[in-house]
């Protein structure tokens, strides 16, 4: 018996004819000529088979697997959902419109997020490798690999002090009364709850006056509606982050002491973090679900309780409903806050998608996996703002001021506003433990996957030495960054975070989602890219890749463009609050950055010299992928990389397949 399948040439013009017998193997041929064997390549959709040798199964006995897709997906959704669904998405939504707010937010999700995180996640698996050798596929662009990695250990620096941040909130709400909840010793003559009266107009012997607000309740005088001023107060909660948790200074320049408490509660989230990934992605992957689903669990409750307080509907109302104002679509500033928004929360250009996905088995489906990442993280960011937004409008009902004056983002809505509204409460201790408990596992998560990016390279570099010695290189790795953020826990550490957070996670990040995207499209092939990911997926149809052919090579790669340059034309100097930078402090950041973007060109250039031939050869030589870029596992190779050379060897010269370009010396 014989059958005959066309499937698309994936090696040739034209058709291949996959001819089967029953007592034959499969093979395949073009136009029922004899047929090439092709080593075990498989387009199944089925679940991957488990290796016989080795207890826990893993294809890739080298660099190992997940231990299940549910540790995968798990890994990722906690690394794209973070501090920033909670602390920044509610504001932005309410600041940009409201419910309009949504409208830009899923086209830039659909246009911009969605393709880079398929490709990202498309990149790891396919090669196996992490962010800087799996640019074996452009080794031109191999220097972008590590401008990713250095701002990806620059970030996990500050990420874990705000994590440190957390655990101390989380240990002073072990009291009976919150800390916050009252001006106590440590606060000044500007705390209060409430607004403070400092003068006004009065009537006095039938005429009007004005008046200092203590003359005219000593002389039992009434205020005239409408000209009362009153004094600039802070609430408690503001006083006790400024002066209490923080010690903060009077600025960089002033460095103070190391805050004792907050150095050890960096010590115990690097001490977390360090257990978390001891085994690496074996035992993160076990962790993550708890990390990953606990929060939602806390989200859902904070939402219940706040929809049943008085004043909440207002602060929904303000998020995402009556509210709403739809001519802010109108504003160029809204579509470029939606599309920076989707950009940072999916963790994209980071080099976490693709040292993630690097421990797939070749044959998972990474199409499926992003896209249902991609919409988690979405619908937590929208979920979380009616969570906070409830809050916070029973904080406004209380304290009698419009919500608009209490909302804030980042530090200020973590540290400062919700716990004042999680003070007024009832057994608001319980409340306050949840949400900064909440906030632990939301930097946690995000934080397990920086540092399995760092450590992902590492291995990359030096697999013997990590395969033996795994755990000390990543106690070693933990304790030298928690070295480096001791500046971040000193009375100006606040100052230091900030300025990491403005220099490191902006326009460097978008200068790499550039070329990342510029070079696999434009240089390596988008079309070539499709054929390296219907080796893992399957064949699709013309249609199925219509949009992705649109957003990668026209769509993303503009859309990116234009947020860089935007990015670049409004970029400021770095301050905090009131607080301006000095000077030296603005050089420190930008040294910080150049650092991180520097390796591109050297590598380009070290690339370049070590070619072979005239300078226009070398460079093309270069634009093409290495001999050893490909499938890390033989039998995944089929015909299309039968001839790829070993990936744990490190040669210069392209991949000679009838793909490549060829050149000889």
């Amino acid at each position: 018996m014989t059958c005959h399948v066309y499937l698309k040439d994936m090696w040739a013009s034209g058709p291949v004819v996959v001819e089967q017998s029953i007592l034959t193997p499969w093979r395949c041929c073009p136009y029922e000529h004899p047929a090439r064997s092709i080593k075990d390549f498989s387009l199944s959709h089925g679940k991957d088979s488990r290796s016989s040798d080795g207890s826990d199964g893993d294809e890739n006995k080298e660099r190992g697997n997940w231990s299940s897709k549910g540790d995968y997906l798990l890994s990722m959704v906690g690394y794209a959902v973070g501090l920033g669904n909670v602390w920044r998405f509610p504001y932005l939504t309410y600041q940009n419109g409201g419910g309009a707010f949504l409208i830009p937010y899923t086209l830039m999700l659909a246009l911009a997020g969605l393709p880079l995180f398929f490709m990202e996640c498309s990149l790891g698996q396919f090669a196996s490798q992490g962010p800087i050798y799996v640019w074996r596929i452009l080794p031109l662009f191999q220097g972008v690999g590590f401008t990713m990695v250095i701002i990806s250990a620059f970030v996990s620096v500050y990420y874990n002090v705000i994590i440190a941040y957390a655990i101390y909130y989380l240990f002073a709400s072990f009291q009976k009364v919150l800390p916050w909840s009252e001006c106590f010793s440590w606060a000044d003559e500007f705390c209060s709850k409430t607004q403070i009266v400092n003068d006004c107009n009065t009537t006095l012997h039938g005429e009007i006056i004005h008046a200092n607000y203590t003359f005219v309740t000593s002389n039992n005088l009434t205020c005239i509606n409408g000209t009362i001023n009153y004094k600039p107060v802070q609430f408690p909660s503001e006083q006790y982050w400024n002066k209490v948790a923080l010690q903060r200074s009077s600025g960089l320049d002033e460095t103070g002491n190391v805050v004792w408490y907050l150095a050890l509660c960096l010590l115990l989230a690097w001490m977390i973090v360090a257990a978390a990934l001891f085994k690496g992605i074996k035992s993160s992957g076990k962790v993550v679900y708890f990390t990953a689903l606990f929060p939602y669990v806390i989200l859902l409750i904070l939402l219940v309780r706040g929809a049943t307080l008085e004043g909440a509907m207002d602060g929904i109302q303000y998020y995402i409903g009556r509210q709403s104002n739809f001519t802010k679509l109108m504003e160029a500033e809204v579509w470029k806050d939606a599309a920076t928004q989707i950009f940072y929360s999916l963790s994209v250009a980071w080099g976490g998608l693709v040292a993630l996905s690097s421990y797939n088995r070749f044959n998972n489906n990474c199409y499926s996996d992003a896209i249902t990442v991609c919409v988690v993280n979405c619908v937590t960011s929208v979920f979380a703002g009616f969570a906070v937004f409830s809050i916070l409008g029973h904080m406004a009902f209380v304290s009698q001021r419009p919500v608009s004056e209490v909302v804030n983002s980042g530090f200020n809505l973590a540290f400062v506003a919700y716990p004042e509204a999680l003070s007024k409460l009832p057994v608001s201790p319980l409340w306050s433990f949840l949400f900064f408990f909440m906030l632990l596992l939301l930097g946690l998560d995000s934080q397990f996957a920086s540092i399995e990016t760092l450590t992902t390279t590492i291995q990359d570099f030096f697999p013997r030495v990590m395969k033996k010695l795994r755990i000390p290189v990543t106690m070693g790795l933990c304790t030298v960054l928690f070295l480096l953020g001791l500046i971040c826990v000193t009375e100006a550490g606040i100052y230091w975070v900030n300025l990491i957070d403005h220099f490191c996670a902006g326009w460097g990040i978008l200068f790499s989602a550039v070329l990342e995207v510029a070079g696999v499209v434009y240089i390596y092939g988008g079309n070539r890219f499709i054929q390296d990911i219907e080796m893992m997926i399957g064949h699709k149809s013309r249609l199925f890749w219509l949009w992705w052919r649109i957003c990668w090579f026209f769509v993303t790669p503009a859309l990116l463009m234009a947020i860089l340059l935007w990015s670049l034309a409004t970029f400021s100097p770095p301050s905090y609050g009131s607080v301006q930078y000095p000077t030296w402090g603005s050089a420190v950041g930008w040294c910080m950055i150049i650092f991180c973007v520097i390796w591109i060109p050297i590598v380009a250039i070290v690339k370049i010299v070590k070619a072979e031939g005239t300078l226009f050869e070398r460079i093309a030589s270069c634009c093409q992928p290495a001999a050893n870029w490909g499938p890390y596992l033989e039998r995944h190779r089929g015909e299309r990389y039968s001839h790829m050379v070993d990936p744990k060897k490190e040669k210069e010269h392209e991949i000679p397949t009838v793909f490549g370009l060829i050149y000889t010396q």
